[in-house]
C-alpha cells in the first residue's frame, strides 16, 4: 500500500510487528518527521534520546534499532538508499517555532500534523521529538549546529521494520523559513511492505 504525504501535511498508518514501512522522498530535498507509538499504549513512543543512549550514535546504522521511552525496540533501520544524512537532535516544528521566526498567523507544522493525524485515529498524545529523516544538521567541533538543505535525491528512501505493533506517522515538514527543505516543501510517500519487501496489498 502506498500513501502519499502531501507537502506540509502528515499521514498515519498502523504497522504490524515484523512488517516493513518505507519513507520515500519523491522529489528530493525534503525532510520527513517520523513518529512511532506502541499500538497497545500510545503513551509509549519512539524516543530520540533513548535511542542515542542505546546506540551511542547520533543516528542508528542499518541493522540497529530505535527504542521507546521505555527502552524497548520499536523500529529497526533495515535499508537506506539516501546519502544517509538524518537527524535525532531537532524538535518538531510547532506554532511557537514559527512565531519565533516572525510568522504572524497560522503556519502548518509537524506538531500540528501529528496531532491531527492521531486525532483522526481517536488518539491524543503530546509531541515527542521525531526522527528527522533526510535532515542535515551537522555538529561542529565547537558544538554549534548548522541548518543545511537536505541532500536526498528524488526517490531516495529509508526503510524500517516494526519491532512491535505500532502507529507510524510521517509529516512532510512544512519548514520554509529555514533552508532545510530548500524553502519549498514537497511530498513524501509511505509504503507498507510485505515480508518479501514488495508493496503490501493490505
Amino acid at each position: 500500500m502506498r500513501l502519499i504525504v502531501p507537502a506540509t501535511e502528515g499521514r498515519a498508518v498502523k504497522v504490524r510487528s515484523g512488517q516493513r514501512v518505507r519513507v520515500t522522498d519523491l522529489e528530493g530535498g525534503q525532510v520527513g518527521d517520523v513518529f512511532a507509538f506502541a499500538a497497545d499504549d500510545v503513551n509509549e513512543h519512539l524516543s530520540a534520546s533513548h535511542t542515542r543512549a542505546a546506540t551511542s550514535r547520533l543516528f542508528p546504522a542499518v541493522g540497529e534499532q530505535f527504542v521507546t521511552d521505555r527502552r524497548r525496540p520499536i523500529l529497526t533501520l533495515v535499508e537506506d538508499t539516501s546519502p544517509g544524512r538524518h537527524d535525532l537532535l531537532i524538535a518538531a516544528c510547532d506554532p511557537a517555532r514559527y512565531r519565533a521566526l516572525g510568522v504572524p498567523g497560522f503556519h502548518a507544522s509537524c506538531a500540528d500534523n501529528l496531532a491531527r493525524n492521531m486525532a483522526g485515529l481517536g488518539l491524543a498524545i503530546p509531541t515527542p521529538q521525531p526522527v528527522n529523516v533526510f535532515m542535515r544538521i551537522p555538529v561542529a567541533d565547537d558544538g554549534r549546529l548548522s541548518w543545511l538543505n537536505s541532500i536526498s535525491r528524488p526517490n531516495d528512501s529509508i526503510t524500517f521494520e516494526a519491532a512491535m505493533d505500532c502507529v507510524f506517522v510521517v509529516s512532510a515538514c512544512p519548514q520554509d523559513l529555514v533552508g532545510i527543505n530548500g524553502h519549498e516543501p514537497t511530498p513524501l510517500a509511505i509504503d507498507l511492505l510485505d515480508g518479501r519487501q514488495g508493496v503490501s496489498e493490505q
